[in-house]
């Protein structure tokens, strides 16, 4: 458990009068045993998920072209500073606490070069006073003069994605830039508005990103490590505990949701036909967003009543909840059903 979660002053993440991430009075009286109330954890959470500034994103390349010009695909990452400045600001150093655990896989032969070594395992719970404990595990190949280093600040950041902070880097796919001569961006893409704290809060959302194949598509986040090493895992590999993750979202979901996103995402009806990690990690946080929206779909709809549930379903053809194949509509109900709660929900 780290004693100082430290970091809180670097100005590169302190947001500024027109970077506010929450009201001022909220990093400054969260006390370490504390019961908040439903309005005060929606606006934490709400704040918790705010994308980062985009002074404190970094860009990694993860796929470079073969032939022509040098080229790559790079995607966004914050350094998991700016995950601890974020905690500090809502809910200063002492109103959180992370506790990692180390263990090592057995050795196994790896695929890309057939190589007898072990894995890193980092799990790390996090915990926020007030709104629970989240724990998620890191890893890296025990080869790897930074194996530990690299899957204690995966784990951490994992973990923090939980709570919403930094989950909005799952949504990005990969662009294409010219490389220089050492295999680095010549430029960086301009963020879009949505993932900006300005666009964010004027109800920006990745929902409306524009289709590509499955191949072309990759997720941001795990691999931004801070650290300059990515979690060893290369185009084409098959990460079996992102596959069982991803199928034990069937029950939660329901089989329309489960289905339909998988149909969506990666043109799949198995999880394990998925050979793309970026397109696994993309399905996965894609289920976790639906869980969490029918979960808040189901607590709108016990207040707004069984009446409106079922006028807002009919308007949109459908007869249930379990019925459901996409964000999209999933989010045009919560949105209907908190509008008709007593109180906006």
């Amino acid at each position: 458990m780290s004693p100082t979660n430290g970091h809180a002053s670097d100005p590169a993440n302190i947001p500024t009068a027109g970077q506010q991430v929450a009201p001022p009075s909220c990093g400054t009286d969260i006390p370490t045993a504390l019961t908040l109330t439903a309005a005060k954890i929606k606006e934490l959470l709400a704040n918790l998920e705010v994308p980062f500034h985009p002074s404190v994103i970094e860009w990694r390349v993860t796929n470079t072209s073969k032939g022509g010009p040098p080229r790559g695909q790079v995607m966004p990452y914050a350094d998991q500073r700016a995950y601890t400045d974020r905690l500090n600001v809502l809910f200063t150093p002492a109103g959180w606490t992370r506790r990692y655990s180390i263990h090592t896989s057995a050795n196994f032969e790896r695929s890309k070069d057939q190589k007898i070594v072990a894995k890193v395992l980092v799990t790390c719970e996090l915990t926020i006073f007030g709104l629970g404990s989240h724990s998620a595990t890191g890893e890296e190949w025990a080869d790897d003069e930074n194996a530990g280093t690299a899957a204690e600040a995966q784990a951490f950041k994992r973990s923090a994605a939980c709570f919403g902070l930094g989950r909005y880097l799952y949504y990005f796919s990969g662009t294409w830039v010219d490389l220089d001569g050492h295999k680095r961006p010549k430029t960086v893409p301009k963020l879009d508005g949505w993932a900006t704290p300005e666009g964010w809060r004027r109800g920006l959302r990745p929902y409306a990103e524009s289709a590509s194949s499955p191949s072309e598509r990759t997720v941001a986040g795990d691999n931004g490590n801070g650290d300059g090493h990515d979690s060893g895992r290369g185009a084409g590999g098959h990460d079996a505990s992102l596959i069982r993750e991803i199928e034990q979202m069937e029950h939660a979901l329901g089989k329309r949701m489960y289905r339909g996103l998988l149909k969506t995402l990666a043109r799949v009806w198995n999880p394990k036909d998925i050979q793309d990690p970026a397109i696994q990690q993309k399905v996965l946080a894609h289920m976790q967003a639906a869980e969490r929206g029918l979960r808040r779909a189901q607590a709108a709809a016990n207040q707004a009543g069984a009446a409106s549930l079922t006028a807002i379903l009919k308007s949109l053809e459908l007869r249930s909840l379990d019925h459901v194949d996409n964000l999209k509509t999933l989010q045009k109900i919560v949105v209907s059903l908190e509008a008709a709660a007593p109180h906006g929900g």
